[in-house]
């Protein structure tokens, strides 16, 4: 699978996670924490899958 498509989600999962307000008007804590984790991802997939930025500990995907 492309990376691009892995970069497209984690991030499309980011960005509701990350401005999501309930009918309050409050951001639950839980969309922020897993917005967060998203938004790692996404930069993971970003720099090290699609640009090939070399960081240390982690692995490309068809790296195996």
């Amino acid at each position: 699978m492309s990376p691009w498509i892995y970069f497209l989600v984690t991030l499309a999962i980011a960005w509701h996670g990350l401005t999501y307000k309930d009918p309050e008007g409050d951001h639950p804590t839980v969309h922020l924490l897993f917005g967060c984790i998203a938004l790692i991802f996404a930069m993971r997939f970003l720099f090290v899958d699609i640009l090939g930025l070399p960081i240390l500990g982690v692995a490309p995907l068809d790296a195996g």
